[in-house]
């Protein structure tokens, strides 16, 4: 009995350092084995992420459908039980924002837990053409469509929309607001809100949407039901929500007396993810509350009806339901760095983890997939694939622990968390690297839903 007590306290000490199994950091479904591999736990389903890439390679992208359906699931019960609680009027929607992730086994598990639709180009509504001629959803979803629209995407708008989709177009510009006057169905249009918050994007210049001053001269849209803006994603405080939704409120109201069917405030994204899991962040539960608090008591005091309130957090859901595994292929030490290695691996931040450099400047948490009760680590940066300079991650300067080479350990595998939003969809094939393979968990089981790139396929998309 002591030595089992010894053994839990020790995985359990491992478990803490590489922050495992903590519901703040999104990692409540991971865990450590006794041979110290890194596992994903499925209620009483165990994968094991070594025995995963053993068998289908490196790199791999490797999804937990669950994990979305539990973070979708629960995201709805808190709005629900809050409206309820408050004593809220309006109605809550959750719209899966496809930009986040187009992948079919994405897509498809969020519609099967409620989720409405949100598009920005005319090529992932043609997505839901296609899933509305396969019969995948009922005719009761909603589509949103934001974006530039291109003469293409309005055309295809309106085909749904004749064959009876609740599909919404949101209104950007003056020219699309001419080109939907006659259009038959209920749109919306998006305001650019002139206010400052703490988040990762807080751009002085901002190209979408109409001034609050400018909508408010518009007068009558034919139409309008939705009330639609975007802050920034990533934002830090739960107030980065609350000061433009009192804002948005405040010209809802005004917008209504002239657009008495206008009945729904659209608030965007923004929902922090704690990728490094250096702090936690605000709880969604006290978000939500407040939220839900706000408009009601705005609501009330500006005399108006509840607006019903529609949500597209979309990192949030997808993010922690994919991680993706590399292999280190080779070590160096670093000039002019004592005690740090380059490890590089089979992988590549431009390619697979685009983020990291361009869009949002991402940093990661990075585990070791296999060797975590290891005691003998190593600080390391980690070097991509391709032939840039800046294919690297150095953790701003500082360094990520994988464990060190040795005579017992002689492989070493990577595990990046939180790659489900975004990565897929800005990955490439830089210096012609093969877009990683996809591998699916869910009841128990594991499937190929992508294979890795072969030099056959790369080489065709580039006319070879």
């Amino acid at each position: 009995m002591k030595k089992s007590r010894k053994k839990n306290k020790k995985k359990n000490n491992f478990r803490k350092f590489w922050k495992l199994g903590i519901e703040e950091y999104n990692t409540q479904h991971f865990d450590i084995n006794d041979h110290g591999d890194l596992v994903a736990k499925e209620g009483y389903y165990q994968y094991n992420i070594v025995d995963i890439i053993k068998k289908y390679g490196t790199p791999t992208e490797v999804f937990f459908p669950y994990v979305l359906e539990h973070r979708l699931r629960d995201l709805t019960d808190l709005f629900n039980a809050y409206i309820k609680i408050l004593n809220y009027k309006g109605k809550f929607y959750y719209h899966y924002v496809m930009k986040v992730n187009q992948n079919r086994d994405f897509v498809l598990p969020a519609i099967a837990e409620g989720a409405h639709i949100e598009v920005s180009s005319a090529n992932e509504l043609f997505l839901v053409k296609r899933m509305l001629e396969q019969d995948k959803f009922n005719r009761k979803i909603r589509v949103t469509c934001n974006g530039p629209k291109t003469e293409q995407y309005i055309k295809l708008i309106e085909e749904l929309r004749n064959k009876g989709l609740i599909v919404v177009p949101i209104i950007e510009n003056h020219e699309e607001l001419t080109r939907l006057k006659k259009f038959q169905g209920d749109v919306g249009v998006r305001v650019n809100l002139d206010i400052k918050i703490d988040a990762h994007f807080d751009k002085k210049f901002n190209h979408f949407g109409f001034s609050e001053e400018e909508l408010l001269r518009l007068g009558k849209i034919r139409n309008l039901s939705i009330l639609h803006y975007h802050i920034s994603t990533q934002i830090e405080k739960i107030q980065g929500f609350i000061k433009p939704f009192k804002r948005a409120i405040s010209l809802y109201a005004k917008l209504k007396a002239n657009n008495p069917n206008l009945d729904t405030i659209n608030f965007g994204g923004g929902l922090g993810v704690p990728f490094e899991k250096k702090r936690k962040l605000y709880t969604t539960k006290s978000l939500v509350n407040q939220l839900i608090k706000t408009a009601k008591i705005e609501s009330d005091k500006l005399g108006i009806k509840h607006p019903n309130l529609v949500s597209e957090w979309g990192s949030y859901v997808t993010a922690p339901a994919q991680i993706t595994v590399c292999k280190v292929l080779a070590e160096k030490s670093v000039v002019n760095k004592a005690g740090h290695k380059w490890y590089f691996m089979d992988g590549s931040f431009i390619t697979h983890l685009t983020d990291t450099w361009s869009v949002r400047r991402q940093k990661w948490h990075i585990i070791p997939a296999n060797h975590l009760n290891g005691k003998r680590l190593q600080k390391v940066w980690l070097a991509g694939s391709t032939c840039d300079a800046d294919d690297r991650y150095t953790a701003s300067g500082s360094y990520t622990m994988l464990p060190k080479f040795s005579e017992e350990v002689l492989d070493v595998y990577v595990a990046v968390f939180d790659t489900g939003a975004y990565q897929s969809s800005l990955s490439n094939n830089h210096c012609l690297l093969s877009k990683p393979a996809m591998v699916v968990c869910q009841n128990g089981e594991t499937k190929l839903a992508r294979k890795r790139q072969s030099a056959e396929e790369i080489g065709k998309l580039f006319g070879w």
